[in-house]
């Protein structure tokens, strides 16, 4: 009797479980996706990566950290006579707006020539090369230092106003980023980010309940009926809040600093033909000015 009953008991719990196909679908994939990056944030490449890839979960994001196979020999071959690239997506972009003389007089205070070059580097100041420093707390050079860091100006357009983009290791973000508001006194947030719940898989089901009959298409119950397209909800990156502020903006320096965290993606190409591959990737978009 026992027996009998425990399997109709597993009998029902399996009749509840979703066949594959119903699984694979992709509104379904999506809505399982979300769910499982409520806690650690995946980056673009990680299907890719949790096929081939021991993950693990570090400052907020899932990680490719080791391979399942032997590929050593293979990336030590492509770094020396090919091209490997690297996903970089999990540091996180700190992005810097005022006019350039109040940038270069500010940042002054957070780094020293004595390391090597600094944010007035000619070659970096232009826009052309990408320069990478040591951050200090404001005037405690040689002591309190934050990390390494490197930045990116952005070409000048004639104007004053320039731009800057720093790349912080995402364990160093949080001390970087309050120390930079500190010394451009930046503490009104400039806009709110404003991201929509990610539904459970319950309400999920209630949205788009699937309507199956003989010879006729599966049909969503929604407004759009069968062009309705599920959008992938962003749930925020790993080292901030969803609800918290991303932009601040000063009035006494008119300087802006943003948190474009997962927003641009970031790839590093190794090897001797790394151009090669840019330039067969890329390709010059024609510029048409009315």
């Amino acid at each position: 009797k026992k027996q009998a009953e425990k399997a109709v008991h597993q009998k029902k719990e399996q009749s509840k479980t979703k066949c594959r196909k119903a699984r694979r679908r992709h509104i379904n994939l999506v809505a399982e996706f979300n769910r499982r990056q409520r806690k650690n944030i995946w980056l673009e490449t990680h299907i890719w990566h949790a096929k081939r890839f021991h993950m693990v979960k570090k400052w907020g994001y899932c990680l490719g950290n080791s391979p399942t196979e032997k590929s050593y020999r293979a990336c030590y071959r492509a770094m020396t006579k090919h091209c490997l690239l690297q996903d970089l997506s999990y540091y996180c972009c700190l992005e810097l707006k005022g006019k350039e003389n109040e940038l270069l007089k500010q940042l002054a205070r957070i780094c020293s020539t004595d390391t090597g070059l600094t944010f007035q580097e000619a070659g970096c100041l232009s826009g052309r090369f990408e320069g990478s420093l040591y951050l200090y707390r404001a005037d405690r050079y040689p002591e309190d230092m934050l990390g390494p860091v490197t930045f990116i100006w952005k070409p000048r357009d004639g104007s004053e106003n320039r731009q800057l983009w720093i790349w912080v290791h995402p364990a160093l973000k949080q001390d970087i980023l309050r120390e930079l508001k500190a010394i451009f006194q930046c503490t009104e947030p400039e806009e709110m980010c404003i991201t929509e719940p990610v539904t459970t898989s319950v309400q999920e089901e209630k949205q788009v309940e699937v309507v199956t009959s003989l010879g006729n298409k599966r049909k969503k119950e929604d407004k759009e009926g069968e062009k309705a397209v599920p959008v992938k909800k962003i749930i925020g990156d790993g080292t901030r809040d969803p609800f918290q502020s991303y932009s601040w903006v000063s009035q006494t320096t008119g300087t802006s600093i943003s948190d474009r965290s997962m927003e641009i993606l970031r790839y590093r190409l190794i090897g001797p033909l790394s151009h090669s591959v840019l330039t067969e990737t890329l390709k010059a978009a024609s510029v048409q000015t009315v």
